[in-house]
């Protein structure tokens, strides 16, 4: 009997152009970065500044994490403040996180050297900051870096914007960057860009990354921090790759206003509903790259549910699924072991009965009714040399879906972390 794959949810198509560039791709931003020191390695940049020609609307989403870093505290009360944003520094290679009230203070303190440097008040810089935690930050690192680094601020693709998602690396193996443009309502041209950088300890609820975004589009801080919040939820909040959330993540967006255009996004208009489809976009491009680019991994890993009978049972069994190291050591193996796909949906806490469930690996037919279909091994080998795997799963008892990106699990995933502090 032939079986037929299952279709894959998917979403209206986005009418944007893809351009080359991150943060400094929308009109009113700069990007510099140098290396100050906070990493050993002297070949790589770990210290970079996003810089808004004037202040900027600003949005933010952290981490859930409740041992959070100093500097998600400090800039969780600079955006509650409700001001503007000048600028936005970023060290690699030092968390600044478990550092108590010395933590805090550096965060300040940066945002005191940055704002002298750009021209602004103290309340319109926020800092970030990845790598090791339980190490202070050296002020004197930083305060000496802080200067090159502005002095190095310019708008160029290549020399600034992608020195500068270099230079917030840490285990990640390739810069994250994405831009885009789309014509709002009045046909006026408008640019959103972003970089990121995640490799490892990421999971949802903000997984773990830092993430500047930039965008010339005009619009308020509520609307705003609305349409982040759901591009978060859309993108960022899907992404596995080891189940492991930080105390660091950051995402935060800055919108110029500077395109040109007189149209004040808000809410409930049609501008919004493009400016909010622009930023998912973007957001879930990064999403991707994060996932892609998981430590060790060697394959973009797509989970599908649909068929369940609530919303959060789709969310927990396409959760489960992603971060099954079963199910993801097999990927690595080339295994289409559906029983590890159908033991992790087991264990989920969605309800279903498992004599309705359908599983496809690469869009071939492995399980239907709960019950194993022949399929070619060679075939399956062959689908395996792929680098994006697609993994779909129908629980059969209702019409709710989740979708969720992870990686596979190789033996250089290990060696990276065991060797992490070294």
């Amino acid at each position: 009997m032939n079986y037929t794959p299952m279709n894959i949810p998917s979403d209206d198509p986005f009418v944007c152009e893809t351009i080359d560039g991150g943060v400094c791709a929308a009109r009113g931003f700069k990007a510099g970065s140098v290396h100050a020191g906070f990493k050993k390695n002297t070949d790589r940049c770990d210290l970079a500044v996003v810089c808004c020609d004037h202040g900027a609307t600003a949005a933010g989403v952290f981490t859930q994490n409740i041992f959070c870093a100093a500097l998600v505290q400090f800039d969780r009360e600079q955006l509650a403040a409700g001001g503007q944003i000048r600028a936005v520094v970023i060290n690699a290679g030092i968390a600044n996180a478990a550092t108590g009230t010395v933590g805090l203070k550096a965060a300040q303190d940066t945002a005191a050297e940055a704002a002298v440097l750009a021209g602004c008040l103290e309340s319109e810089v926020l800092v970030a900051s990845t790598g090791v935690i339980g190490v202070h930050l050296p002020l004197d690192v930083m305060k000496a870096g802080l200067p090159n680094a502005f002095a190095k601020l310019g708008n160029d693709a290549q020399e600034h914007d992608l020195a500068s998602a270099r230079a917030i690396m840490t285990t990640d193996t390739v810069p994250k960057r994405c831009a885009i443009q789309w014509r709002d309502p009045k046909g006026v041209l408008c640019t959103l860009g972003g970089m990121c950088k995640g490799s490892g300890m990421i999971s949802p609820n903000m997984a773990t990354m830092i993430c500047v975004l930039t965008t010339d589009a005009a619009i308020e801080a509520g609307p705003l921090n609305n349409a982040l919040h759901k591009a978060v939820n859309r993108s960022f909040n899907l992404v596995t790759v080891d189940s492991d959330t930080s105390t660091n993540d950051t995402c935060v967006i800055l919108a110029s206003g500077d395109s040109g255009s007189d149209l004040i996004i808000g809410t409930h208009d049609e501008a919004y509903a493009e400016f909010e489809r622009a930023l998912i976009y973007v957001c879930e491009n990064l999403a991707r790259q994060i996932a892609a680019d998981g430590e060790g991994a060697t394959k973009l890993v797509n989970i599908y549910v649909t068929g369940a009978a609530s919303q959060e049972d789709a969310d927990i069994a396409a959760r489960t699924v992603a971060n099954s190291p079963l199910v993801k050591t097999a990927i690595a193996g080339h295994d289409a072991n559906w029983g590890r796909i159908a033991a992790a949906l087991g264990r989920s806490g969605a309800a279903f009965d498992q004599n309705n469930v359908n599983i496809d690996i690469m869009r071939m037919p492995v399980l239907r009714q709960g019950l194993p279909v022949p399929f070619d091994e060679q075939e399956a080998l062959a689908r395996f040399e792929d680098p994006e795997i697609l993994i779909a799963c129908d629980l059969g008892a209702g019409a709710y879906g989740a979708h969720m990106w992870t990686c596979d699990f190789t033996h250089e995933y290990i060696s990276i972390n065991a060797d992490y502090r070294s």
